[in-house]
């Protein structure tokens, strides 16, 4: 009996951390990280902040398992194009087609997680899911290079200046300050066309 109820409080404890992670990304795509304190993410979630602080040791914390979540969502969208029978360009395109629409359809939480002021330990995730989207064009920028798609180049070097550069390009149109963007599709192949073209296509 005594371990039936062990299991059945190990359930609520994970659903209350699954609901503190829902309200906490719901608060930040509403307002950024400032508009998550963890008073207001206890509301949103009905549960005490104490609860919070026995998951999550701090707020920081808190908000790197949620940028982390969100980026993984974002990695199994890359690998996937990345692994399509498409020649590389294409499959470049197709990637930084997807990040940036993704992002201008939910502006408030892609500036949170591109360029919002953040403490150091949630910005040293930020720089470590960088690099992880990185990886992704790396292999991209090799296979073009293999069939003649692009230069030779040092594709470490060549990734990371294409993933500063989409995801540099997304500030301004998803800062709250934001004036509207106006053609969405003409932004979106400005800055697919200004990578392609860095990569060498």
């Amino acid at each position: 009996m005594a371990y039936k109820r062990s299991a059945l409080m190990e359930e609520r404890l994970a659903g209350a951390r699954e609901r503190i992670l829902l309200a906490t990304r719901a608060l930040v795509a509403a307002g950024g990280y400032r508009n998550a304190p963890v008073t207001a993410v206890a509301a949103e979630a009905g549960v005490s902040t104490g609860l919070i602080y026995r998951h999550f040791p701090s707020k920081a914390e808190l908000f790197v398992e949620v940028l982390t979540a969100a980026v993984a969502h974002e990695l199994r969208i890359f690998e996937a194009i990345a692994a399509e029978p498409l020649p590389a360009p294409e499959r470049l395109r197709r990637a930084i087609t997807a990040f940036v629409r993704r992002a201008l359809a939910g502006p408030g939480l892609a500036y949170a997680f591109i360029a919002e002021p953040v403490d150091p330990e949630v910005e040293a995730e930020r720089i470590r899911c960088r690099r992880l989207f990185g990886d992704v064009f790396r292999r991209i920028i090799a296979d073009g290079i293999e069939d003649g798609s692009f230069p030779a180049q040092d594709t470490a070097v060549a990734a990371a200046c294409i993933v500063g550069a989409f995801t540099e390009a997304l500030v301004g149109p998803t800062a709250p300050s934001r004036d509207a963007h106006g053609d969405e599709n003409a932004l979106v192949a400005s800055i697919c066309g200004f990578c392609l073209r860095a990569a060498g296509a």
